[in-house]
């Protein structure tokens, strides 16, 4: 399975999302680094709408996803850019 893949299989059974992209940014970083190529996925975007996310602050939200997605990180996801919203809250996307 792709990390895309667990990573949206993770979200999803444990936030319920009424929204969630995963989207895989990795093509735009290569050569950031001499082992980062642009060919793995490396580089994730996460745009997630969950009520689960309903009264916590924007840190509290980044923290939740980043704990539930930290076996992704230690195992060499090297970036994650996280953008939560709660039902109802606007978004860019």
């Amino acid at each position: 399975m792709s990390v895309r893949n667990r990573i949206e299989q993770t979200l999803r059974q444990e936030l319920a999302p009424e929204r969630l992209d995963v989207i895989d940014e990795s093509a735009h970083h290569a050569g950031h680094q001499p082992d980062i190529t642009g060919t793995g996925e490396t580089h994730m975007r996460v745009r997630i709408v969950s009520a689960k996310f309903n009264g916590l602050s924007r840190l509290a939200r980044h923290r939740t996803v980043t704990e539930l997605l930290k076996p992704e990180l230690d195992a060499g996801l090297h970036a994650l850019a996280i953008e939560p919203a709660a039902p109802g809250e606007p978004t860019r996307w």
